[in-house]
């Protein structure tokens, strides 16, 4: 057996309001059960945690993810890791026959992870094995993240009095779709699997208590006993509120990079500003959380 990673966590919190980097840890051994506390107390801090040059097999990404709780299964299959179920391929590469091998067009609209179930992700973790470069060496295909929790403190009073006990309803099947998507349409049993569901507008973290925004274009249809037009502008006045800069934390990715995140406390959108030949491939496993309160 590899040796035991152990000892006292390096955290180097970013200068953005979310988002930190671990240093000293290869999660690619074992790791000591008083490091992963750190890890997970780091997780619940900072939303966004990122380790630098690690080298993983599919396993050992498995099992460091399924300490923070058992994984999902995507329901979209046919970008399913073969032999390991867990792990979302997400790509732009395709294969022989000229289909992708991996969810090309993920992440691409701001959104948080599998709000479409009664019991959406607890959080993601993605492991970069290849990332676009430009002509001129830079990294392409960012990862914006949004602070989620410190744009609620920032709103005013009364806003957050009309948001009380308020309710989204959040539809995977009318998802918006980014401007040419070449992802594949759900399926009728895709469908099925996914109905829509209605969690809170505010959210509170289960760990940390902390409220956080839970809301969003793109998934969010309508908000619970309020007229459409109405649910939709304020859905559109909240997601607008979220992305504001002085919320985000921006990853340029390297190959090596693990990036987990905190699907209860932030929102992502992944830039495509990259095209074949240009390659993009990561893996991803998404851990389940619980309902949302």
């Amino acid at each position: 057996m590899s040796a035991v990673v152990s000892g006292k966590l390096d955290v180097i919190p970013f200068k953005a309001p979310i988002g930190a980097e671990i240093r000293g840890v290869d999660l690619s051994r074992e790791i000591d059960p008083d490091v992963m506390r750190q890890i997970e107390a780091a997780y619940d801090h900072h939303s966004v945690l990122v380790f630098r040059d690690q080298r993983l097999t599919p396993e050992r990404q498995i099992r460091f993810s399924g300490f923070f709780g058992p994984l999902e299964i995507h329901v979209l299959k046919p970008y399913l890791l073969p032999g390991h179920p867990e792990i979302l391929v997400v790509s732009n590469i395709r294969d022989d026959g000229g289909g992708f091998v991996g969810l090309p067009d993920a992440g691409q609209t701001w959104h948080t992870d599998t709000s479409y179930r009664r019991k959406p992700s607890r959080g993601s973790v993605l492991y970069a094995l290849e990332i676009p470069h430009a002509s001129d060496g830079r990294p392409l295909g960012d990862t914006l993240f949004a602070g989620t929790a410190p744009a609620y403190d920032d709103l005013s009073a009364d806003m957050k009095a009309r948001l009380e006990g308020r309710k989204a309803v959040h539809s995977y099947g009318q998802r918006k779709r980014v401007a040419g998507s070449q992802r594949a349409k759900l399926t009728r049993e895709q469908l099925e699997q996914t109905p829509d569901v209605s969690h809170p507008v505010v959210r509170t973290h289960p760990n940390t208590g902390r409220k956080a925004l839970y809301v969003f274009e793109g998934e969010c249809t309508g908000i619970e006993g309020m007229p459409e037009d109405e649910a939709l502008a304020l859905i559109a006045k909240l997601t607008e509120h979220c992305i504001q800069p002085q919320y985000i934390y921006r990853h340029v990715w390297r190959k090596g990079d693990v990036v987990m995140w905190d699907n209860a406390a932030t929102l992502h959108l992944a830039t495509a500003d990259y095209a074949l030949p240009q390659r993009r491939l990561l893996y991803r496993t998404t851990i389940e959380g619980g309902v949302p309160r």
